[in-house]
């Protein structure tokens, strides 16, 4: 039987790539090493991630490799993988604490404005590229030897121009073409043309262009990966009898203890124990208001206690927290490719070899056929490939994809990748599921009834008492609003419990009895008719009664029903008013509750009383009049989240994580039209870099083909249309 190879997961950070040709450069060569696949060179995050296995080809070799096409290793993680064999297709997911580790790296690493260009190798060529264009100009106007002047441009075109021509002899070995390979073209043509000031100032552009256009992008990634640079390294735990220890964040089990003080970060995600507090969720959320944690509610690593001292329970160790698996999502979302990207990449591969064969035939053609200089069409055709240089059609979506996924992870929107952003603004029509969805998930009490005999209190007390060692939601809705009301519960006597009916007890010699109309029914009390119709005025409005009574008679009634979220009916307004009109609410409740919540939220379309399979056909159903949307709690919605053209989750993170393709991390509703909204944005500003670039470049290359534009202006062309479109991407990182 042969013995499947043991694969290793491989990822790091790669310095120095100007743009997304490079990352097809160090892709495409690794490609030819013996034992990788799955290989992923990402330029907008600087990562490079394959596997590989370890008895064809060492970590090493993929280095090397890397380092001779002129780029540099900055921060690497290994893991076993678990594929099957190599040529299973599937990707191995990292552990999210790896992936932290490398957004920490790059917080540190990232340079300020004066350490990038002091520092940083590019920054320096840039530096002495310049001085010897300077020192080179002086000496050609003071009149000295033209050997002095050449000399020092020679200085700079070696200087800035040595990564460039290695880039592009390593490009020439993968039968490819990129900028490197273009740019090194023009300016070995502009020496042999003797125009060694031209060739020195071009080098000078381009490296300066590039240079700017790597700090921006790195400011750019700095400031995403600050947002997620959040967990403390430390926390202190409870061990030893209950002696407080200071402990790495990597050393606590799940099950321990954590003390947290005031002004001090949750370490890990846990349960609270012991204490009350008010926690600043904004950096896994969103929400600007701290929320009221208490024992038993869910605190998550990262956020910030504010104002008492609490005590929690361990759920999740540092490589599974809430924190963890959103780095890997914005990791592996900022990675992926859009639509629009995916074709720009095709057109990007088709037109440089056409621009290159165009620049030999006006360099041919001209003076073979129509007795022409060839010098002058041979320095036309020189400006013709740096002008036709695709790289900032290239840049043009990745850039704009990366910033906006980074500004949707501020407010607490996750985008699990560029299709998904694209997608989430073209929706025509969205789905809501409604239980956990629109409403809270947990009922509460609406109305407490009395009949005359006792007062509202009382009948809540008799209540409460019954139901307070209940796991009933009902029961646990009543005991909840008892407390609300201060009132002090008693213990009763004698409890008998009816399943599916209700519960019964004493208090002294009197019989109290709580539950449905069976119940009552069995015991045979009888419902006046002001009764029976209250029954029906409550079943009306979609909420359930819970008949409280004795053996002479019902006392009251209370109403509990599902709570609708806070802020749905705002989401609802916010979603027509960009446009999205066709909302609608699938749910499995009965009729009259369905009727009751799309009232008060104003949804003109709901369909009730529906099975999981009945929501995959309503889904089915709304795609034919265009991309639909489905917003629901990923836990029972499986089925219709996956057939919709897009799906938003909201409630339980972990689940939402795996299933939806945007997770609203703070469940607020209002942040689906923040999505939609974003997403139209983004697609229109890279429809505005695409179109920018094309037009720019069909400009100039008509210019240069007819000479009223040379080399320099070229450059200057390529390079500054390369950083707008770059500015224009990142201004979506800041959009609100």
């Amino acid at each position: 039987m042969t013995q499947t190879p043991s694969f290793k997961t491989l990822q790091t950070k790669i310095g120095g790539m100007d743009c997304g040709s490079c990352a097809k450069t160090v892709a495409a060569s690794l490609q030819n090493l013996p034992g990788i696949t799955d290989i992923n060179v990402v330029f907008a995050t600087e990562s490079l991630r394959l596997n590989y296995n370890p008895e064809q080809v060492s970590e090493k070799a993929i280095f090397d490799r890397i380092q001779a096409l002129g780029y540099t290793i900055e921060q690497t993680q290994t893991s076993i993988s678990q594929k099957d064999s190599c040529c299973s297709g599937e990707h191995h997911r990292e552990h999210p604490d790896r992936q932290h580790s490398t957004l920490q790296e790059m917080q540190k690493t990232s340079p300020t404005n004066w350490e990038f260009w002091i520092r940083n190798r590019r920054g320096q060529s840039v530096i002495l590229a310049g001085t010897g264009l300077i020192l080179g100009l002086l000496t050609q106007n003071l009149a000295l030897a033209i050997w002095i002047s050449r000399a020092f441009y020679g200085i700079g075109i070696i200087v800035a121009g040595y990564p460039i021509a290695r880039a592009a002899l390593m490009e020439l070995r993968l039968r490819r073409a990129d900028m490197n390979l273009l740019m090194t073209i023009s300016v070995i043509g502009a020496v042999i043309l003797g125009d060694w000031f031209e060739a020195a100032l071009v080098v000078f552009l381009f490296g300066l262009g590039t240079t700017l256009q790597t700090f921006t992008f790195s400011r750019t990634r700095h400031a995403i990966a600050s947002l997620m640079d959040i967990t403390p390294p430390t926390a202190t735990v409870k061990r030893d009898n209950d002696r407080e220890v200071t402990v790495r964040v990597e050393e606590i089990q799940v099950g321990e203890i954590l003390t947290i003080r005031p002004g001090q970060k949750v370490a890990l995600d846990g349960i609270v124990v012991s204490g009350n507090s008010a926690i600043d969720q904004s950096p896994i959320t969103g929400e600007s208001i701290p929320e009221d944690k208490e024992t038993g509610d869910r605190v998550f690593a990262g956020t910030l206690n504010q104002t008492g001292f609490l005590e929690v329970k361990v759920t999740h160790t540092a490589n599974d927290t809430t924190v963890a698996k959103i780095v890997h999502l914005v990791e592996s979302a900022q990675s992926s490719r859009a639509p629009t990207q995916q074709w720009v990449d095709k057109f990007a591969e088709i037109y440089t070899p056409i621009v290159i064969a165009s620049a030999i035939c006006l360099t041919v053609i001209p003076p073979l056929i129509f007795g022409q200089p060839f010098d002058v069409w041979f320095y036309r055709a020189l400006v013709m490939l740096v002008i036709a240089c695709p790289c900032a059609l290239v840049i043009s979506t990745p850039v704009s994809i990366v910033s906006a996924i980074g500004a949707a992870t501020r407010q607490g929107v996750l985008f699990k990748g560029g299709n998904s952003l694209e997608t989430a603004g073209k929706i025509e029509s969205l789905a809501f599921d409604k239980t956990g969805t629109l409403t809270e998930g947990k009922p509460t009490v609406k109305k407490v009834c009395e009949l005359g005999e006792l007062s509202a209190s009382a009948v809540l007390l008799i209540a409460a008492c019954l139901e307070q060692k209940s796991e009933h939601p009902l029961a646990k809705a009543i005991v909840a609003r008892a407390k609300e009301a201060g009132i002090e519960l008693e213990t009763p006597e004698d409890f008998t419990a009816y399943p599916g009916k209700g519960i019964a007890a004493k208090f002294g010699s009197n019989l109290y009895l709580v539950g449905n109309r069976k119940l009552f029914s069995e015991q045979n009390i009888e419902l006046s008719e002001s009764a029976i119709s209250l029954l029906g005025d409550i079943e009306k409005l979609g909420q359930t009664p819970v008949l409280v009574g004795s053996s002479r008679g019902l006392l009251g009634v209370i109403a509990v029903a599902d709570g609708l979220r806070l802020e749905a009916g705002e989401a609802v307004h916010l979603l027509k008013q960009i446009g999205v009109k066709n909302l609608v609410m699938l749910t499995g409740d009965r009729a009259l509750v369905a009727q009751q919540i799309a009232q008060q939220l104003n949804l003109s379309e709901y369909q009730a009383e529906l099975l999981p399979e009945d929501k995959l056909q309503a889904i089915q159903q709304l795609r034919n009049l265009g991309n639909v949307g489905m917003v629901g709690d990923g836990i029972n919605d499986a089925p219709a989240l996956a057939a919709a053209d897009i799906s938003f989750a909201v409630g339980g993170i972990d689940m939402a994580l795996e299933t939806a393709d945007v997770v609203l991390v703070g469940s607020d509703l209002r942040k689906l039209a923040y999505a939609v909204d974003l997403s139209r944005h983004t697609v229109t500003v890279i429809q505005q870099n695409v179109i920018f670039s094309l037009v720019s470049k069909v400009l100039f290359l008509l210019l240069g083909t007819f000479g009223f534009v040379g080399l320099a202006v070229a450059v200057l062309a390529d390079t500054g249309t390369s950083l707008i479109v770059t500015a224009n991407g990142i201004r979506l990182f800041r959009y609100k």
